[in-house]
């Protein structure tokens, strides 16, 4: 994996950049839809080709769940298995310790944890995790880390940094020894909660290693808007430049532009599909309720704007309809237009760093969406 700046806007951090990997080219600022256990869920990786996207993301602790590393490597990988070839991102499973952590237990050399489908016991080391990323292909891993609660007291922030570490030195040693380096690139995550020295510290103690990129973990957990923003700042401010910088779990539309705004360049989230799912859509007016009575006699494109599959084809008195009678085709049209929303909204970013107008791309979007 290779990393390039093409430019950077004039009037902020915001960037520009291309990552090269032995099954394609990123443009970043990218987008990565979320295909937790090797489906977007309600969409065809067709649409996922046909709206444009470069690279999507996967996930470690499902995919070693199920189907399983036996599977998976019987058929060459999980992109042979969903038959998608084009770069793929892995989480390490560091986040299943944050969410599902009435089931784990955190111990000095891994995590110790039950499958929440049948209680069956399982151990990841930071070698292991990267070894289940070997078997689904990943183009690009992430390290085991430790994500803590939001609110959490210092100590334990910092316990949280210091195995977080330890896990990220061990699991470098390990990917230099024993991987392909070039095909299969590996990242590091920063956490440190809304501390900031911890935030400083521990992505200093991270950058020591030679990692290809690095990622910003441990944030969107629940806490306000204004520490998101802080610690996004501090944390984007201090990692190398000439590296990717890749803010987890974040898919709101401003949030993103402010992180942009600082430098980060890769983003993932479930969060607009699964809003699609329940009704949500991302429109140029700003969010729209699609079950709300307003829409029962609206024939007009759900987004003038949008030249999407779903908004020329359909109005949102039809869409509105096919939600409120529970049909499938109501899941597809809503996700496949948020997606499509999300490809064009990155699409608009890199265009506006090309011609060093960024801030009119944020301002614009921050009068639509900063109203809500």
């Amino acid at each position: 994996m290779k990393f390039k700046i093409l430019k950077q806007d004039i009037s902020c951090s915001a960037r520009r950049g291309i990552i090269n990997t032995s099954r394609g080219t990123i443009n970043t600022p990218v987008f990565m839809p979320v295909a937790t256990r090797g489906t977007i869920r309600a969409l065809t990786f067709r649409d996922i080709e046909e709206i444009g996207f470069e690279i999507i993301l996967s996930n470690t602790y499902h995919n070693y769940i199920r189907p399983g590393t036996g599977i998976l490597e019987k058929a060459g990988g999980l992109h042979s298995f969903m038959n998608y070839h084009k770069p793929m991102l892995t989480d390490s499973g560091g986040f299943q310790v944050f969410s599902l952590s009435d089931l784990c237990d955190v111990l000095e050399n891994g995590v110790e944890f039950k499958s929440h489908l049948d209680g069956s016991r399982h151990f990841f080391t930071p070698e292991k995790v990267l070894d289940i990323q070997r078997v689904i292909g990943s183009d690009i891993m992430m390290v085991l880390d430790q994500c803590t609660h939001y609110p959490v007291d210092e100590n334990t922030a910092e316990d949280a940094v210091s195995r977080t570490v330890r896990w990220a030195e061990a699991s470098f040693n390990y990917w230099k020894r024993e991987f392909n380096t070039d095909k299969q690139a590996l990242f590091a995550i920063v956490q440190g909660s809304t501390f900031p020295d911890l935030r400083v510290r521990c992505a200093e103690r991270l950058m020591k290693f030679d990692f290809p990129g690095f990622a910003i973990g441990g944030l969107s957990v629940g806490e306000p808007k204004d520490l998101y923003r802080e610690m996004t700042e501090i944390t984007a401010a201090t990692l190398p430049y000439d590296k990717p910088r890749y803010m987890m779990g974040v898919g709101s539309p401003m949030e993103i532009l402010f992180a942009i705004m600082k430098g980060v360049d890769m983003f993932d989230c479930v969060m607009p599909t699964r809003v699609a799912r329940n009704g949500t859509l991302f429109t140029s007016h700003g969010r729209v309720n699609i079950k709300a009575a307003k829409h029962a006699e609206d024939f007009s494109p759900l987004d003038e704007n949008c030249d999407c599959y779903v908004c020329r084809n359909f109005t949102r008195a039809y869409l509105r309809h096919i939600f409120r009678m529970g049909e499938i085709s109501a899941l597809i049209y809503n996700s496949y237009h948020n997606l499509f929303f999300m490809k064009k909204f990155l699409d608009e970013i890199q265009a506006g760093i090309e011609n060093d107008s960024f801030m009119q791309v944020f301002r614009k979007w921050e009068n639509i969406y900063s109203r809500e």
